[in-house]
């Protein structure tokens, strides 16, 4: 039987609690509202939070970012509407990566092998090219390789290898993602 009255992060430190609260209430003004706020001044809220991104994000209504701070964000992505991301450690998105509706990422769990359920964090890092389709799911220290699809309703629980597809729960490997035109025609 776990015992959750054991339970302690005491360890782990998201930010002061000043900081938290404030994004708590930008958060829920300009990014999990249905409002459809500007991208520049998501863009800027973001990089005042600490969020460390290039230009050219896009990201739609109702959006979840636990900890911008946590967050790095590579040129031109993609962020759909609904999308959350759960993150309690850092999330790094490479450039030109979609992240479809709905989708959510995951970077902390619970040690179910321990009585006290002590919390585990792992990073998720999603490089350049990757599509992250609607309603899937990236789990805590998934490293989503350059170019790789993750299919809608999908669970990684391993890491995606580059300019692969996956699809399923737990995902697997569906085959080779080529591209039938050359980029800029």
């Amino acid at each position: 039987m776990i015992d959750l009255s054991t339970y302690n992060n005491n360890n782990y430190n998201a930010g002061s609690l000043p900081r938290r609260a404030l994004w708590y209430i930008v958060s829920l003004i300009f990014f999990e509202t249905r409002i459809p706020w500007a991208y520049t001044l998501k863009r800027t809220l973001l990089s005042l939070f600490g969020c460390h991104l290039r230009d050219g994000l896009i990201i739609k209504p109702n959006v979840k970012i636990k900890y911008p701070w946590f967050l790095s964000i590579g040129a031109d992505c993609w962020i759909g509407e609904g999308v959350w991301i759960d993150n309690l450690c850092d999330v790094s998105l490479g450039d030109q990566v979609v992240l479809s509706q709905g989708a959510y990422l995951l970077t902390g769990n619970h040690d179910y092998k321990k009585r006290s359920f002590d919390l585990i964090l792992d990073p998720i890092e999603i490089k350049s090219g990757a599509w992250i389709a609607a309603k899937s799911i990236i789990c805590p220290g998934i490293i989503v390789g350059e170019c790789a699809v993750l299919t809608a309703g999908s669970v990684a629980t391993k890491p995606l290898e580059s300019h692969s597809i996956y699809s399923g729960n737990p995902a697997t490997f569906k085959r080779k993602r080529e591209f039938t035109d050359e980029a800029g025609d």
